[in-house]
């Protein structure tokens, strides 16, 4: 895991590459929504590009993280279905009722059953290298879903052009991201980390979660503002010191927002000292994405080192597939 982690900018620069050779047919169909199915690491960058995409998108854009699909979908419907393997059985399932209602279907994955029902419908798809675990080739997926919906007409390019400045942003920073990382688990080692975000860097603070969940092998919890302060905030009357919250900050948060942050760690104060910010650096929204993605995952690898745990095994996952599988 660690030199998966590590190897973060050739995974973009080839992400790219797959992006730019890509070679999707046109549709003439009008597109009225979108919906990505995919779940865990193949599904959390659908929530992440929804939020990137918020203020540009013309169309709604709906994940969907199990095996049915909303009553809206259609003809009009642009799918993406997002499996690293090819063989999710929720996304499948999603897909197959997507294929009734007459939706436009495009995959990314890296084979599988996906990849075959991709071929034989002739259908868009963006193959993806295969073979490690599904979170820890994030970038993959991120970068195809924004060429394909460039593809599609439904964003401008100016994403595509912000891609090109990630790597030169990792590389200038990576030795700080690490020691700020590791300095960071050390502090809220044994306790239970709390992952804040503005909302629309609320698809980050999932996978931060996501990822000390199954790097770390601890509980974590995440949540959003403005909303969390408007339920979750007075729940911190039954927190304690053996609570951590990380506030993820950006330049793109709305200032109303950072001013609840403010408010609120004030509030936070009086029940745990152990109050974490990480604040994001690039020139863009993507590139700040990125920037976050990258440090926190360096931050779950640094946890479970400190734990002595195994960061890359999921037998738990394994064995749950197993048994889903005689049935």
């Amino acid at each position: 895991m660690k030199d998966l982690i590590a190897s973060i900018n050739s995974q973009i620069t080839e992400a790219i590459q797959i992006g730019e050779s890509a070679n999707f047919n046109s549709t003439t169909k009008e597109i009225n929504n979108i919906l990505l199915c995919g779940l865990g690491g193949s599904g959390i960058g659908g929530a992440i590009i929804s939020q990137l995409l918020k203020k540009e998108l013309k169309v709604p854009f709906v994940c969907v993280n199990d095996y049915n699909v909303p009553a809206f979908v259609d003809n009009k419907t642009l799918i993406i279905a997002s499996s690293y393997s090819g063989n999710t059985e929720e996304t499948i399932a999603a897909v197959r009722e997507g294929m009734a209602k007459n939706a436009e279907i495009c995959v990314i994955t890296s084979g599988g059953k996906l990849l075959d029902m991709a071929k034989e419908n002739s259908w868009n798809h963006a193959v993806v290298p295969g073979g490690e675990q599904p979170r820890a080739m994030l970038a993959y997926s991120l970068i195809q879903q924004i060429y394909l919906l460039q593809k599609y007409g439904l964003t401008s390019d100016g994403h595509v052009r912000d891609l090109s400045q990630v790597t030169a942003l990792i590389e200038k920073h990576e030795n700080e991201m690490q020691a700020e990382a590791k300095k960071l688990a050390e502090k809220i080692h044994g306790s239970m980390p709390v992952i804040y975000a503005d909302s629309s860097f609320g698809g980050v603070a999932t996978r931060v979660k996501q990822q000390i969940n199954e790097n770390a092998k601890e509980l974590c919890w995440d949540h959003v503002l403005p909303e969390m302060t408007h339920n979750e905030l007075v729940g911190w009357a039954g927190g304690n010191s053996n609570i951590a919250p990380v506030y993820l900050a950006t330049d793109y948060d709305h200032e109303r927002t950072t001013y609840r942050w403010n408010i609120s760690k004030e509030i936070i104060s009086k029940y745990t000292t152990n109050i974490n910010e990480i604040h994001a650096k690039g020139d863009s929204q993507i590139a700040q994405i990125f920037y976050l993605i990258h440090l926190t995952d360096w931050l779950s690898w640094f946890m479970s080192d400190l734990k002595k745990v195994d960061a890359e095994e999921v037998d738990v996952i394994h064995h749950l597939k197993s048994e889903m599988g005689k049935k």
